[in-house]
C-alpha cells in the first residue's frame, strides 16, 4: 500500500525555510510509530533537511542528480514511477513524507492519507499543500494525540 503521511497547518502549510513550522512531540512519535518498519520516500529537500536515514526504515530519496550517499538502508531513485514499482516487491507499506513536489507526483498512487492537522496558521510559510488533495478520499478513522491534535486517515474512494 501507498500512503501520504503529512502534518499540515490551518492554512494548508507543510514548510517553511525548509523545515517543519512547528515542534509537536505527539506528532513526531505518530510518525515514528506508523512509519517504522515500512519504506518512506521522499524529495532531495526533505533529505537535506532530514540529514540522515531515518532509523528502522528503508529510506528512498528521489532524485535525478548522482548521489554519493551509502548506508544500508538508503536508497536513491531517479522517478517515482521507479518507487512504485518497487513498492509492488516490498513486504511493507511505502509511506510517502514529502515534500510538495513529492506528493503531488504521488497523487496518483497513494491508497490512503493519514493527516495530522496543526492548530495554528503558519505565516510566511513556502511549502503548501494544495486545497484539493483529498479529492477522492473519504475519511476513515479519526484519533486524537497528546497536544490538542488530531490525526485523519482518508482512504481512495
Amino acid at each position: 500500500m501507498i500512503i501520504g503521511i503529512v502534518a499540515i497547518a490551518d492554512n494548508l502549510a507543510i514548510g517553511k525555510e525548509g523545515k517543519l513550522p512547528w515542534h509537536y512531540s505527539a506528532d513526531l512519535k505518530h510518525f515514528k510509530q506508523t512509519t517504522t518498519g515500512n519504506a518512506v520516500v521522499m524529495g532531495s529537500n526533505t533529505w537535506r533537511s532530514i540529514g540522515k536515514p531515518l532509523p528502522g526504515r528503508l529510506n528512498i530519496v528521489l532524485s535525478r542528480r548522482a548521489q554519493l550517499d551509502s548506508a544500508d538502508d538508503l536508497l536513491f531513485l531517479r522517478s517515482e514511477n521507479e518507487a512504485v514499482d518497487l513498492a509492488k516487491f516490498l513486504n511493507c507499506d511505502l509511506y510517502v513524507i514529502g515534500g510538495a513536489k513529492i506528493y503531488a507526483a504521488f497523487a496518483p498512487f497513494i491508497d490512503s492519507w493519514i493527516v495530522t492537522e496543526i492548530p495554528e496558521t503558519i505565516e510566511n510559510a513556502d511549502v503548501f499543500m494544495p486545497a484539493d488533495y483529498l479529492d477522492g478520499f473519504r475519511l476513515a478513522d479519526v484519533q486524537e494525540l497528546d497536544g490538542g491534535l488530531g490525526v485523519k486517515r482518508y482512504d481512495r474512494a
